[in-house]
């Protein structure tokens, strides 16, 4: 299978739902090939896409797959999926979408640190690295700016209240 003829299938078709392409992964397994979609988006709280718009989507995309001759003659089996909490922040609509969450970043130098996402932009973003003991007088709260270019690692960590929540 033709990847750039896959992506100018996919694309459109995501599109249309207000989603972005994030991975595509073509999986040779015996004579079947596994197409592995991630999508991501802003959805309608800047957040990250809905499933129902997943859903919608995956079926348009079955259905705009088996229309055209991308696929070959082979079987296929699509996955759709969103990006999720275990992928990587890589690029900045990473970090703005989840703005207010967790986050363990490792530096280049090696430095690793948890901290909470406050804002991003096109080039870094600004965190609050909260103390380890959250007792009153038993750590202090720093503000860090990170630029993307410093920053070889970062995973959003799960939280079982989010900040966020607590305050809705």
């Amino acid at each position: 299978m033709n990847e750039q003829r896959l992506v100018e299938i996919i694309e459109p078709v995501l599109a249309r739902h207000e989603l972005e392409l994030d991975v595509l992964d073509i999986i040779p397994v015996g004579k079947r090939t596994v197409l592995r979609i991630t999508v991501d988006g802003d959805g309608p709280q800047g957040r990250g896409p809905l499933i129902d718009d997943i859903a919608t989507a995956s079926r348009e995309l079955s259905e705009a797959l088996d229309a055209s001759d991308v696929t070959g003659a082979g079987a296929y089996t699509l996955e759709v999926s969103s990006r999720g909490v275990n992928r990587p922040l890589s690029l900045p609509r990473h970090w703005r979408r989840n703005q207010g969450r967790l986050v363990k970043v490792t530096l280049a130098g090696g430095e690793t640190f948890v901290a909470r996402i406050v804002s991003s932009d096109d080039s870094g973003v600004d965190l609050v690295i909260e103390p380890e003991d959250p007792r009153p007088g038993k750590g202090v709260t720093v503000e860090r700016r990170c630029e993307y270019t410093d920053i070889t690692k970062a995973r959003v960590q799960v939280e079982m209240k989010r900040q966020d929540e607590e305050e809705d």
